[in-house]
């Protein structure tokens, strides 16, 4: 007993002396383990620096659903108030008066649109060639994401029809006396008039900050002594909706803005810009449709083209520059040259008979018979045939076929 008790002991800490390594072979895997993830980490770093293809993650903001301007309890169906002495049950409103001189022109605006909070997506999205909300631009629409018609601004990418407006509505053929209204298809119009405008220090800094929220300013000219400035944009689409949404609306003073479209400025500074602006928008849209190594040979921006330009340009003399008239003339030449090659090729002509003789002999005229057939293909069948062929003359015809100046039934 004496014995086991002696060796029960070493028994009990042999256990104990074997488990405490255990945490430090555990901790040593660990450790070799973080080491190995270490390498590995650092291998994959020096695979991407030596080149291996980084892959780019593109975040889509998604578009969010454009909400109602205002609340549709209490948006009441009523009809127009009356502005003109006559009302037009086809299109809903009121003719004969002037809209722009009435009651309506002294009132203030109920609404104003907010971009930034306003516009979304709507059903129009998923409709190519959607008008704009007229509403919308002037901040009264209920309809928010549900709306048929577009709720954002216009850009340089939302083409029209000529005879009508961003937001789908007929143009006429002549301006009002007021300049208001839709406005007119024989002219691109992209200047306002606003008038009633409360004069300060600042003026133009705030008729450029309150109008620049409808789209890119081309030039904006303030007359401070009458109160009136005239805004340019550089999108007629953007002019439109402008026109809508500040019509009645005030800057940063109480009053009430008169906006209209612009007549021509008859400067002639500003007409040699819009001339030279719609040149300008033609040789863009002629740069858009040839392709691009056309263009950029056009333009002398491919070295190649300028260089094989250039040698071709010598004539075989070394330094030599043919100017632009010996071009000219050399165009022409290979023009005229051309021309002359197609008016002396004939165009193939396939002969009516195959096994006709080969003999120039000219035919002798014969006598026009009063069969189906003329002499010629008469003549051809002949040939063929070896004489046999009989015609037949057609019948004269006695008289008219129907007598249209009798009345008996029998004829």
């Amino acid at each position: 007993m004496s014995d086991t008790a002696v060796t029960d002991p070493p028994q009990n800490t042999e256990p104990t002396t074997e488990s405490t390594p255990a945490p430090e072979d555990a901790n040593g895997s660990d450790q070799q383990a973080s080491d190995e993830n270490a390498l590995a980490v650092q291998s994959t770093e020096t695979a991407v620096a030596e080149g291996a293809p980084k892959k780019k993650k593109i975040i889509r903001k998604k578009r969010r659903p454009a909400r109602p301007q205002v609340n549709p309890a209490t948006v009441k169906s009523e009809p127009p108030p009356q502005t003109g002495t006559v009302f037009n049950i086809w299109y809903n409103k009121w003719s004969g008066g002037d809209r722009e001189d009435s009651y309506l022109s002294k009132t203030h605006a109920p609404s104003r649109c907010n971009i930034s909070k306003d516009s979304g997506y709507t059903r129009a999205d998923k409709v190519p060639g959607s008008y704009f909300c007229l509403f919308f631009a002037r901040g009264i629409c209920h309809l928010g994401s549900e709306c048929q018609y577009l709720h954002r601004l216009p850009t340089i990418h939302d083409l029209f029809n000529p005879n009508v407006d961003c937001f789908g509505r007929d143009k006429f053929s002549d301006y009002r006396d007021d300049m208001g209204g839709v406005g007119s298809f024989m002219r691109q119009n992209r200047t306002l008039y606003v008038g009633r405008i409360h004069v300060t220090d600042d003026i133009e800094e705030v008729v450029a900050r309150h109008f620049s929220e409808w789209g890119e300013i081309d030039r904006i000219r303030v007359l401070t002594s009458r109160g009136v400035a005239f805004v340019t944009y550089s999108n007629e689409a953007c002019a439109q909706f402008a026109k809508e949404s500040m019509a009645h609306q005030s800057l940063d003073n109480s009053e009430i803005l008169n906006v209209r479209w612009a007549t021509v400025d008859p400067n002639p500074l500003a007409q040699k810009r819009e001339a030279r602006r719609l040149e300008e928008q033609a040789a863009e849209a002629v740069r858009r449709a040839l392709p691009a190594e056309f263009v950029a040979e056009l333009e002398g921006r491919d070295p190649e083209a300028r260089k094989r330009k250039k040698i071709e340009g010598t004539f075989g003399l070394q330094g030599y520059e043919a100017p632009d008239e010996v071009w000219y003339t050399r165009s022409k030449q290979l023009e005229a040259a051309t021309g002359e090659q197609h008016q002396l090729e004939a165009p193939d002509q396939s002969l009516m008979l195959e096994g006709a003789s080969s003999s120039t002999a000219v035919p002798q005229p014969e006598p026009a018979s009063g069969g189906i057939f003329s002499s010629s293909t008469v003549a051809a069948l002949k040939q063929m045939t070896g004489g046999n062929i009989t015609t037949q003359a057609a019948p004269q015809s006695s008289g008219p076929l129907v007598g249209y100046g009798s009345d008996d039934e029998s004829d």
